[in-house]
């Protein structure tokens, strides 16, 4: 064989194969950020189930503590924020930890009211929002989980060069940060009402 055409052989094969990888690599970034958008779809239909326990909630803990006021104001507003939509998935994040935060202090209000405890309604939303916080938990993990893939791809060399001429930029994870980390505290001993956490 001609040397000139053994090299265009060699060169052609070569060429093909870097084809073949780029487009692999691209359809890889692609599939992943699928996975990623319905992930987050996942999650977003457990994030509009809470919303529409919490007034139903809200209602049935002011027949029994009408005075807490600012608590009620309180989820109502961290709802409504929670439920408008975000521009990023960051600030989703930042409006779903203060709404947990708001429900965390309505449900050491209802600790204060026994009779609001025995209620059998009241008993039933809390089981019902109980799961759904579970099962948030459970889309959030997976949604982060097919975020680090994503971005650990997209991060990882020769692919990162396939990733930044096609335009992929990394994923945001959706995250519990601050206050919703923590454990609530809560002290009735001054004054019978709810206690604010304390710091």
């Amino acid at each position: 064989m001609d040397p000139i055409m053994l090299t265009l052989t060699i060169v052609g094969v070569l060429v093909l194969a870097v084809i073949l990888w780029f487009i692999a690599t691209y359809n890889g970034f692609v599939r992943l950020r699928n996975l990623v958008e319905e992930a987050w779809r996942q999650v977003d239909v457990e994030l509009h189930r809470r919303y529409d326990l919490i007034p139903n909630l809200v209602e049935t803990v002011k027949g029994y503590a009408s005075h807490e006021r600012g608590v009620f104001e309180e989820v109502t507003r961290a709802r409504a924020a929670a439920a408008q939509p975000a521009t990023s998935r960051a600030e989703q994040a930042a409006n779903e930890n203060a709404l947990t935060a708001a429900i965390s202090r309505l449900f050491a209000v209802a600790e204060a009211y026994p009779s609001l405890k025995a209620d059998a309604n009241f008993r039933a939303l809390q089981s019902e929002l109980t799961n759904t916080e579970d099962r948030i938990a459970a889309g959030r993990r997976y949604y982060n989980a097919n975020v680090r893939e994503f971005n650990t791809r997209l991060e990882t060399f020769p692919q990162s060069i396939v990733g930044g001429m096609t335009g992929f930029r990394r994923a945001t994870y959706f995250e519990a940060e601050g206050a919703s980390r923590d454990v609530p505290r809560v002290d009735f001993g001054q004054g019978g009402g709810s206690g604010a956490p304390r710091p």
